[in-house]
């Protein structure tokens, strides 16, 4: 098994979003954060051996720091064609041999025939006018065709999380602090590069 150190360099080379959607919350996951979420979800024996669902992939970098990990297989779920045609090459370009499906659908109503996966996912955190509370759909997705799952959120999200789960029938066993480091992309980003506070969580599923 690869360290999280070597996981960071392999998934450097992902690509990130070609032509990013503001409504769609189209933001890169930094490869550091994936690699520590991918190396914590692998030290509880959630990766290797599982299906593992990436919901809202994007350009796949969860995906395929999963697939670098030994899975049964990968699916990587992204209303965005585009953002798939991206997570393709970058499947080329991180060399993984594991199977990977990349499947065109709205992630919150995911056509899946699983049950007992290990959902990971950076889901769009709701920032956005009108596109309010848009993790808790991505978590309904999670409850419905996870075992576990492995999902960043907004700062502050750990009441609202751990509400969901207790009454979804899930609980939290790991809780930590993230960061994303993101460039300006859009035309209402003040700053060039900003840092945003998150937070990640394991929750398992009944």
């Amino acid at each position: 098994m690869s360290t999280k150190r070597q996981l960071v360099q392999q998934l450097a080379v992902v690509a990130g979003f070609e032509s990013p959607t503001a409504e769609l919350e189209q933001y890169p996951t930094p490869p550091e954060l994936a690699a520590h979420l991918i190396h914590v979800a692998d030290l509880q024996d959630d990766i290797e051996d599982q299906t593992v669902v990436d919901l809202g992939t994007g350009t796949g970098m969860l995906a395929l720091g999963a697939a670098l990990r030994g899975p049964r297989r990968v699916v990587g779920v992204d209303v965005d064609r585009g953002a798939l045609t991206t997570a393709r090459e970058n499947e080329r370009r991180v060399g993984t041999t594991a199977e990977i499906g990349w499947v065109q659908a709205d992630a919150t109503r995911a056509p899946l025939s699983v049950d007992d996966a290990t959902v990971v996912m950076n889901p769009p955190f709701g920032a956005q006018d009108g596109n309010e509370h848009a993790d808790r759909a991505f978590l309904e997705t999670a409850r419905d065709v996870a075992s576990v799952s492995y999902s960043i959120h907004n700062e502050g999200s750990k009441e609202f999380v751990e509400a969901f789960a207790d009454d979804e029938g899930g609980e939290v066993t790991h809780a930590f602090r993230a960061e994303l480091d993101l460039d300006r992309q859009f035309e209402f980003h003040e700053d060039e590069r900003r840092t945003v506070d998150a937070e990640a969580f394991r929750i398992e599923w009944e």
